[in-house]
């Protein structure tokens, strides 16, 4: 018989939960990326849309910047918002309708692990999508930013994007297999012209642009602006402020209606 140190036990143990989450996020990434008419579009779209609204206005200037950057920066802060609404959020409630909720709660993974491992998945695949429109940008737009510049937009987008994985997680509990998509779009899209993400805010109507400082969408953006020298004025601690307070709104709408359908499912 062999016996393990309590030292080596220890650690063996307090690492399993780690592992387990580094293996259920690669699993969920590639999950996604295994599913081509899924992926495919997700990682492409927001390259595509800078190919047709933002090249041809390359010479123009918004919000103080070049045209180039501001609207790379505004399709980066659409694409997050997508992979959060709907790879995370849809996904949930897709799997809910197949019942591997169920299937899980059979075996020895805690709940949070799972959770934990849906948000990583989000977060990683937000990044992934930004990759090819910032290369797409860069090389053929002549966007050209600094390293710092870079990885502070691409930091300040991530963050940005917490809020609406909790709204994901809302969406994932709160809609069904089939509806979950269509409450997505009907938040999704109009959110994203409303708080200039798709059209400048100086294009857009005047009540529009009245509403849009008090939506999410709006501070995920001037997170973006600002950190290229555009923005509304603002700091970035007040935006980030807001963004806290919609994170908090979100997983408080997520928590009710998680246990609604926990009340639902098992009584």
């Amino acid at each position: 018989m062999t016996t393990v140190p309590i030292s080596e036990h220890a650690r063996t143990t307090k690492s399993r939960p780690a592992s387990v989450l580094f293996y259920y996020i690669y699993c969920e990434v590639m999950k996604l990326i295994r599913i081509p008419a899924f992926s495919v579009p997700t990682l492409l779209f927001p390259t595509m849309l800078f190919a047709f609204f933002g090249l041809p206005n390359l010479g123009a200037e918004i919000g103080g910047i070049s045209a180039g950057p501001y609207i790379m920066a505004s399709y980066g802060a659409y694409a997050m918002m997508s992979v959060a609404l709907f790879s995370f959020g849809v996904s949930i409630a897709a799997e809910r309708g197949l019942g591997w909720n169920k299937l899980l709660r059979t075996m020895p993974l805690n709940p949070l692990v799972y959770f934990m491992a849906k948000t990583g998945m989000a977060l990683i695949f937000g990044v992934l999508t930004l990759l090819p429109l910032f290369i797409f940008a860069g090389l053929v737009g002549g966007v050209s930013l600094g390293l710092l510049a870079w990885s502070r937009l691409i930091g300040l987008l991530v963050v940005g994007m917490i809020p609406f994985v909790a709204l994901g997680l809302w969406l994932g509990y709160f809609g069904g297999p089939n509806s979950a998509p269509a409450i997505a779009n009907l938040i999704y899209l109009p959110l994203s012209f409303a708080s200039g993400l798709l059209m400048p805010l100086e294009f857009l109507p005047p009540v529009v642009r009245a509403i849009a400082p008090y939506l999410p969408a709006y501070h995920v953006g001037q997170l973006a602006w600002t950190s290229l020298g555009a923005g509304d004025g603002a700091s970035l601690g007040s935006h980030l402020l807001w963004l806290a307070g919609y994170t908090a709104l979100f997983l408080v709408m997520a928590l009710i209606a998680y246990r609604r359908d926990e009340g639902k499912t098992y009584g």
